[in-house]
């Protein structure tokens, strides 16, 4: 068998071309509105992360930007922390609090079933991240009917 002779990567090579960008940037027009909704576990996936870095980057390109967690997607906005509060019990602990707060210091909404965060998951609103505003059930379709007559930008994001 022949010897293969490549080279490792090194720390700091790159392993793709990160700087071509095929489309153009698109911005919002002045208006224009976004909403993310999150019916997603924390810590259970990446996607609540991933969606959360996604809010953030519609708000940068202008969009009025709100973010719907219902479901299994309000524990992604209860305070956490071992052994109190806001402490880091492993890296990366505290990424759903820090990108919420970094979202909403921003001018971005965020807004938390009051149903799924009590009936479901059996926290009060005290238990929530300072910013979010709790909403009734009967809200949660309220909000992205509102947003569909807006002509708003809706991403949906299910899982389990």
């Amino acid at each position: 068998m022949p010897a293969v002779e490549i080279p490792h990567h090194k720390k700091g090579d790159f392993l793709v071309d990160y700087e071509e960008k095929v489309f153009e940037d698109v911005k919002a027009e002045p208006g224009e509105k976004a909403l993310v909704t999150f019916h997603t576990v924390a810590f259970e996936g990446s996607i609540g992360l991933v969606n959360l870095l996604q809010a953030t980057r519609l708000l940068r390109k202008g969009f009025e930007t709100s973010i719907l967690l219902y479901g299994p997607g309000v524990t992604l906005g209860v305070q956490r922390g071992f052994p109190r509060l806001g402490d880091d019990a492993f890296p990366g602990h505290q990424n759903f609090n820090n990108q919420l707060a970094k979202f909403m210091s921003e001018g971005g909404k965020v807004y938390c079933c009051r149903f799924a965060l009590q009936a479901l998951y059996g926290h009060g609103e005290a238990s929530l991240i300072e910013g979010i505003r709790p909403i009734g059930p009967l809200d949660t379709l309220d909000l992205v009917l509102l947003h569909r007559k807006a002509g708003a930008f809706i991403l949906d994001t299910w899982t389990l």
